[in-house]
């Protein structure tokens, strides 16, 4: 729908502009109303806050861009480290330096969510009296903080799903206004000389083009980062289960003892 909206304007200022050139003379200046120092100076009230909200726009999406990027590599590194030895720890049945491991890799989302469930395993003292209820009660804790970590890796990518979304009709709402200027240019100048259209057509070019800027590097990265949260949700379920595993095995071999 976007798309096809955007390619019927294109197309209506094409032909506004073959016209235009068709029924003028040559005028030497005419083609300084395209450079991108015209077009800003020739831009209205209008076309002004339609490029500063778009600025603006923009400048929060690379933040938003920077920053989880940062967030996801540190969590990634983190695990990679977190768990061959904390698997290491577990396998020698040693929950108390499982959790110092744990707090050591604060920004891996595998430590959070392993030391949860150790902590909750280790709140019911002595694996030999643990029931089938407080293995559940391990698995609870091990789902709120999964929900807690993807929550928080989803963080800021509602804003660049938005942005992605609204930013090409920010720019269609100056391009509106930028063909209003350019016929009312031609009003009065009471001519359709290129020269009496080129600032509105080009506040209307400027404008569409910044938001199409804007949003396209928004929609590449929250698709991007919503592969990157899947993953690490998928990551998190199988420790969650893993560790869920070592709990019934612990339980099944302190009571076989």
């Amino acid at each position: 729908m976007l798309m096809s909206l955007f390619g019927t304007k294109m197309l209506g200022l094409m032909l506004l502009l073959q016209d235009a050139a068709a029924a003028a003379s040559p005028e030497a200046g005419a083609a300084d109303h395209f450079t991108l120092t015209e077009m800003v100076k020739n831009m209205g009230g209008v076309a002004i806050a339609v490029v500063i909200v778009l600025l603006i726009m923009s400048v929060y999406s690379i933040a938003i861009m920077v920053e989880r990027y940062l967030t996801y590599s540190a969590a990634k590194k983190q695990s990679r480290e977190f768990a061959p030895r904390v698997a290491q720890a577990l396998k020698n049945d040693r929950i108390e330096e499982a959790i110092n491991i744990s707090d050591k890799h604060r920004k891996s989302h595998l430590a959070m969510v392993v030391s949860s469930g150790l902590q909750e395993f280790r709140a019911h003292g002595d694996a030999s009296d643990i029931s089938g209820d407080e293995i559940e009660a391990s698995k609870r804790a091990l789902q709120r903080a999964i929900a807690i970590k993807t929550a928080e890796f989803k963080r800021g990518l509602s804003g660049l799903a938005t942005i992605g979304s609204t930013a090409p009709f920010v720019g269609l709402f100056g391009t509106v206004f930028g063909i209003i200027n350019a016929f009312r240019g031609m009003k009065n100048a009471e001519s359709a000389g290129i020269a009496a259209v080129a600032g509105g057509i080009s506040e209307a070019l400027f404008t569409t083009a910044l938001g199409l800027l804007v949003a396209v590097p928004a929609v590449w990265l929250f698709n991007y980062f919503t592969g990157k949260v899947d993953g690490f949700v998928v990551e998190m379920d199988n420790s969650a289960s893993e560790l869920v595993d070592y709990f019934i095995k612990n339980r099944t071999k302190q009571l076989k003892a």
